[in-house]
């Protein structure tokens, strides 16, 4: 696939130590080259990004991330085989090439092969692996489309390569390998489900230790400006409230009586809502009012995935 100038342009700015806004499947990435610390400490500078909160490292095929790692265990090689190209991040042992500015001073790199056509050939004609957070300031709002990076980020990021709007919109599911098994540390694009029905049970990390090693797990992320609160389906608001606010909906249900109102899915696909979600969140960040209300989904499929998302921005 060819995709012109743009993707000649975005290779020098990457061999030159700089940024560059990156499609991929499941949310925009702000990229830079894995192996030059000066150009990772640009995608903190950028971001605001704190030193603590590891980055992934992205590849166009596991062999291209074959030299980063130590060991892959047989489940990893299973979930990587089922759904890479895909919204899935590996936690695994990292060698010394990995800058430990990549890893937050860890043992283990975070590492993905996206799926998206773009990602695909910058990666395979880039040659090395990049670092790519998502392209906005740190704790904020998801880019799900081009024009939200350079509403986000400006003239800081010279370049942003559009590839359309996303086709998943969370950002990818994070599993690491422990030895007591294989264990969730974020929900993401891939369900429990889809992991469990090609390796089995998979839990759920339980101590702040497990989750560290993974990128978007401090209490307040994904978050807009305006201050959100999850709602139980049916639960009410006082309609003096209603006349002020925002409502993130799912589902059949009409929201009366807000401001402003999006519904992530009416016919309840869990994929639509995670399509929608950060596009809608942005729009009512926008829409001028004092509070948004955000209905909460079931706890499965993306729906947990969604739900964590909107827990993070309420906090």
């Amino acid at each position: 696939m060819e995709f012109g100038p743009d993707l000649d342009r975005a290779l020098a700015l990457l061999r030159a130590g700089n940024v560059v806004g990156l499609p991929t499947e499941t949310v925009y990435g702000l990229a830079a080259d894995a192996l030059q610390p000066e150009a990772v400490a640009r995608i903190f500078s950028i971001k605001q990004r704190p030193f603590f909160d590891p980055l992934i490292i992205h590849a166009a095929d596991r062999a291209g991330l074959a030299p980063y790692v130590t060991h892959w265990p047989e489940a990893a090689l299973r979930v990587a085989e089922a759904f890479w190209p895909g919204p899935l991040t590996l936690i695994l042992p990292k060698r010394p090439l990995i800058p430990d500015l990549v890893t937050s001073g860890l043992p283990f790199v975070a590492v993905r092969v996206p799926a998206h056509p773009l990602a695909q050939a910058l990666l395979r004609a880039y040659g090395r692996p990049l670092a790519a957070p998502s392209a906005n300031r740190f704790g904020r709002i998801s880019p799900t489309t081009a024009a939200a990076v350079r509403e986000e980020l400006g003239e800081a990021v010279p370049l942003v390569l559009d590839g359309g709007p996303c086709l998943v919109g969370l950002e990818s599911t994070i599993v690491a390998f422990p030895d007591a098994g294989p264990t969730l540390l974020r929900a993401g694009g891939i369900s429990v489900e889809a992991l469990e029905a090609v390796v089995g049970p998979v839990r759920l990390a339980k101590r702040e230790a497990e989750a560290a090693a993974a990128p978007g797990q401090l209490p307040q992320h994904y978050a807009p400006r305006t201050p959100l609160r999850v709602v139980a389906a049916g639960e009410d608001v006082p309609a003096p409230e209603r006349a002020r606010a925002a409502f993130l909906g799912w589902g059949p249900g009409v929201a009366e009586g807000f401001a402003a109102a999006r519904n992530l899915s009416p016919a309840e696909s869990f994929a639509e809502a995670a399509v929608n979600l950060f596009a809608f969140l942005r729009e009512l960040d926008g829409a001028g009012v004092e509070r948004i209300y955000a209905q909460r989904l079931p706890e499965r499929d993306l729906g947990r995935a969604i739900n964590d998302r909107l827990a993070r921005a309420a906090h």
